[in-house]
C-alpha cells in the first residue's frame, strides 16, 4: 500500500495537487493497479506514466482525490509487423489517503 507522506503534509494547501501528481508519478512500476485500466488485452507499461488530479474531497479521516492517468498499455499477438504495438491509455482513479498513516487505498473507476 503506497503511502503518500508529503501529498498528506501539503493538505488544504495550493501545492497538494501538484505533490499529490508528483509522487504517483513517481511510484515504483508495478504500485498502480493499472491493469484494471486495460482495454486491448495487453500488459502495463508504467514507466512513463503522468497523473492529473481532477477534485478532492475533505472526508473526516480520509483524502479522497480523483486522479486521472495516462499510461501505456503494450499490445502483442496480432502477427503484424509492428508487433508487440504500445497503445496509449487513460483511467480514473479514486485515492483514499489516511490522514493520520498516508496509507492509501487506490481503486480504478470502471465503465
Amino acid at each position: 500500500m503506497p503511502k503518500f507522506i508529503n501529498a498528506l503534509k501539503n493538505w488544504n494547501t495550493e501545492q497538494f495537487s501538484q505533490t499529490l501528481k508528483h509522487e504517483i508519478e513517481a511510484l515504483e512500476p508495478g504500485s498502480l493497479p493499472l491493469y484494471k485500466g486495460l482495454t486491448q488485452g495487453g500488459q502495463v507499461d508504467d514507466d512513463n506514466i503522468t497523473a492529473t488530479v481532477m477534485s478532492t474531497i475533505d472526508d473526516e479521516n480520509v483524502i479522497q482525490a480523483k486522479v486521472g492517468v495516462f499510461f501505456t498499455e503494450i499490445v502483442g499477438g496480432c502477427s503484424c509487423g509492428d508487433d508487440p504495438m504500445s497503445q496509449n491509455v487513460y483511467c480514473e482513479m479514486q485515492f483514499r489517503i489516511d490522514k493520520t498513516t498516508a496509507d492509501t487505498e487506490i481503486n480504478v473507476f470502471l465503465d
